[in-house]
């Protein structure tokens, strides 16, 4: 299992400098249709990558799929990593609204923002393969733990619906008020730096404050997320590549929806719905078997729910 970990993160690092270091070296803003076309290929990298998973599982390539408890076949190890995939897709969406309001609240340029989301999502794929890692080990060591994160999905489910509206204050987040006291801030920007020296002094810029937000609102959303992904499966590859497909995407995804939020008012809705129909089927995991085929019925059902009303339905007020 540890070659297959490896070459996957080999695998990422190369997009990943792909990404940054030949396709988007220069700071420019990331057109609409651009960001499409990146979504797609992503998107296209992510299915290939399933037909992969389906291939190494049904021909236990290197001993893959023999561990009893996880998926054996290639039928079942594809069907886990796509409707991970999907569950994780979904969930970051409400990630992009709160990155879309920290990029407002500092004002960083369009042209910076890709840097920002770069680094930001490099830094969360190490803080979600330590989590994917802990919660694995813990759930296959402590069976009721599955009841606890059930009951933590719906609960998040339920405290989603409440609340109608997101609000960001940055003074309160611990993150912020710790690299305030570690290292001095300006409030000019200087390019596309993080950091830069001040009188002698290394002082961080407000794109860096903007990139630490973003990292801890990351980590809140997996503590909802993984726990989601794992009432899927606990085949720590397949949760841990699924994540990382899906996070991947999360920057073209975000410039390809940043023009036309607003349009999805009910997408939320339907994340709420998939959060507590999870948490259910993870309190009913010991009792009741929810077949992954239907799971991920339910799931796409949802989400085309949300998409389609809120395309159909107008906004009735000036708000919507």
């Amino acid at each position: 299992m540890v070659i297959y970990f490896f070459g996957f993160v080999v695998l990422v690092i190369a997009l990943l400098a792909l990404d940054l270091g030949v396709f988007h070296r220069k700071d420019e803003v990331m057109s609409a249709k651009s960001a499409l076309l990146w979504t797609a290929i992503w998107i296209t990298l992510a299915l290939i990558f399933n037909a992969a998973i389906f291939w190494f599982y049904e021909h236990h390539w290197l001993g893959i799929g023999t561990t009893i408890s996880l998926p054996t076949t290639g039928k079942e190890a594809a069907l886990a990593f796509f409707t991970a995939y999907i569950v994780e897709k979904s969930l970051s969406v409400d990630n992009i609204f709160v990155i879309a309001m920290v990029f407002s609240y500092f004002k960083v340029p369009p042209s910076f923002q890709h840097r920002v989301l770069f680094w930001g999502i490099l830094g969360a794929l190490v803080m979600r393969g330590l989590m994917i890692a802990a919660g694995i080990a813990a759930m296959q060591q402590f069976s009721w733990l599955t009841y606890v994160l059930g009951a933590l999905l719906i609960v998040t489910a339920i405290r989603m619906m409440m609340v109608q509206q997101d609000h960001l204050e940055p003074e309160k987040n611990l993150m912020i008020r710790l690299a305030d006291k570690l290292v001095p801030l300006t409030k000019q920007f200087h390019g596309h730096h993080f950091f830069v020296k001040i009188n002698h002094q290394w002082t961080a810029t407000p794109l860096f404050l903007a990139l630490v937000l973003i990292e801890s609102t990351d980590l809140l959303f997996a503590v909802d997320s993984i726990p989601a992904v794992l009432a899927i499966t606990l085949d720590p590859f397949i949760v841990f590549t699924s994540n990382v497909f899906a996070i991947l995407g999360m920057r073209s995804l975000y410039f390809a929806l940043a023009s036309m939020m607003d349009r999805f008012r009910y997408l939320k809705s339907s994340l709420i719905f998939i959060l507590g129909f999870v948490g259910v089927k993870m309190i009913l995991a010991h009792h009741v078997a929810i077949d992954s085929l239907a799971s991920l019925a339910v799931i796409l059902g949802l989400l085309s729910i949300g998409v389609a009303a809120s395309l159909l339905v107008k906004p009735t007020g000036k708000n919507g």
